[in-house]
């Protein structure tokens, strides 16, 4: 089996070749960091005409790469949401016009759940049930992953996602874009404790997650410190960010129910220091701890990819060419809407 895999849902865009095995023959993303950076952020306008423009060889680059024709392909997956509902459109039409012109089977994937089942293509022994944190630029969650197309979420963010708090911090700290790379690499300079910053919600009953008072902290003390302590405030936010994930994680895991494993996926599992305390924690409940390489955890088609290759082996049906681009799209429709949490993914 050989899948497709197109990703655009943000300000990358993928394409990807996968077999059914879980070998990647081929994985191409081209980055859009320079063309935000002047902004301090993602302008959807922008990232969507950029997915215009590289797409279409960056798939006949991975075909190419991968050795195979487009014919040899036996399904396409791309990219249907959450995300910039321009991108997300870019990369479906262009699935949905191959899958018309090949007559391949399309499967319109959530973007959450490629993340989501994404440590199953780095560790294929990796069984269900698993504790999922999600946490992404745009997304901050705890799931129970029982299959594929089974997710109980058990917590989610009341304002802010952790990646959006990185970069917002980056920003203010005049670090660069992207912020999450820019932060991790501050603080690794900086001193944690220099400044005292709040842990919002730590010790609370339900493990979801608050970072709009963590940004709104740090706003203040870099007003209140002036230039010369970047690296100290870095180090500081990012000792409370690696705080709360571990006490609202530790929180899920007593909610959860039996799980095999603790996982973690998303842009922020990139970061060393976050990847340290999950695995502490895990080793302290006797679980095992799963985090895919660090190019697997950012936005990527090989997961995308390994999503359409994970429905066709669970007996899923294929979408047809009228499938949606949703700008929303959460992984748990059932779930308990949250106070404060509005209407995210």
């Amino acid at each position: 089996m050989l899948v497709l895999g197109i990703e655009s849902s943000c300000d990358e865009t993928a394409a990807a070749v996968v077999e059914g095995d879980g070998t990647v023959l081929s994985r191409r993303v081209a980055s859009q960091d320079a063309a935000h950076r002047p902004f301090g952020g993602v302008v959807p306008e922008i990232a969507a005409r950029a997915h215009v423009e590289v797409l279409a060889p960056m798939i006949a680059d991975a075909l190419d790469e991968a050795g195979v024709s487009l014919a040899q392909i036996d399904a396409i997956a791309a990219t249907a949401g959450p995300g910039l509902i321009g991108g997300v459109m870019v990369g479906l039409v262009t699935g949905k016009a191959l899958a018309l012109a090949t007559g391949k089977p399309l499967y319109g994937i959530n973007h959450l759940e490629g993340h989501a089942l994404s440590p199953r293509l780095a560790q294929p022994g990796l069984a269900f049930p698993y504790l999922l944190l999600l946490v992404s630029g745009g997304h901050c969650q705890l799931l129970r992953v029982d299959g594929v197309g089974a997710y109980r979420r058990l917590a989610t963010t009341i304002d802010d996602a952790v990646g959006e708090a990185f970069d917002k911090t980056a920003k203010m700290l005049g670090l660069g874009f992207p912020g999450g790379p820019a932060v991790e690499n501050a603080a690794a300079g900086g001193d944690p404790r220099a400044f005292a910053f709040p842990r919002p919600l730590l010790h609370t009953k339900e493990p979801h997650f608050s970072f709009a008072g963590l940004k709104t902290a740090v706003l203040r003390a870099v007003q209140a410190s002036g230039p010369g302590r970047e690296a100290d405030l870095a180090a500081s936010f990012q000792a409370a960010v690696v705080d709360c994930l571990v006490d609202r994680t530790r929180l899920a895991i007593e909610h959860a129910g039996p799980v095999r494993a603790l996982v973690v996926a998303g842009g922020v599992a990139a970061n060393h220091a976050v990847r340290s305390a999950l695995q502490a924690l895990a080793d302290t409940r006797g679980l095992a701890f799963v985090a895919p390489p660090l190019w697997l955890c950012t936005d990527n088609a090989a997961m995308i990819a390994w999503a359409g290759v994970e429905r066709i082996h669970a007996g899923l049906a294929p979408d047809g060419l009228d499938a949606l681009a949703r700008p929303r799209w959460p992984l748990d429709p059932d779930a308990e809407a949250v106070r404060g949490a509005g209407v995210r993914a």
